[in-house]
């Protein structure tokens, strides 16, 4: 998918509803006040030696980063958003809203922007050194813990 398509993605989840309960349509989960969508996957790592890895996380950040800055053209500079609190505030027990909390077992920082009174976030996850890189776009009304 092109960074132009990821863009057409983005502006369909912005004007989108949030439906009442979770659930999953494709690539995208959209729950109570939130859209995530899975813009690009790369292939599982299971055989690898690290340098096919070292490969596809280069290329998710650098796809990433060109998306970023796309939008930032469009909204302006984005906020860094680390993730790394929230996980582990989310594995002390503390109750962390969705889309936040799932993102944190998976996505390292979003570029993130608040647009028309909607949080538009952009970042690269990856679940295990094993599995896929995921380009994730996410639009919720939620606020970032």
């Amino acid at each position: 998918m092109t960074t132009a398509r990821h863009l057409e993605v983005i502006d369909l989840l912005r004007v989108r509803d949030f439906p009442a309960e979770r659930g999953r349509s494709g690539t995208i989960t959209s729950g109570p006040g939130y859209h995530v969508a899975e813009l690009s996957i790369s292939e599982e790592l299971w055989d690898d030696d690290g340098s096919r890895r070292l490969e596809a996380e280069e290329q998710y950040e650098a796809e990433c980063e060109a998306l970023a800055e796309r939008l930032s053209d469009r909204w302006g500079a984005a906020q860094m958003f680390s993730l790394w609190s929230v996980l582990t505030r989310s594995m002390e027990g503390e109750e962390i809203a969705e889309p936040w909390d799932g993102l944190s077992n998976s996505v390292s920082y979003l570029h993130l922007w608040r647009v028309d009174g909607r949080w538009v976030a952009v970042g690269v996850s990856q679940w295990d050194t094993e599995l896929e890189f995921q380009l994730m776009a996410v639009v919720t009304e939620i606020d970032p813990p």
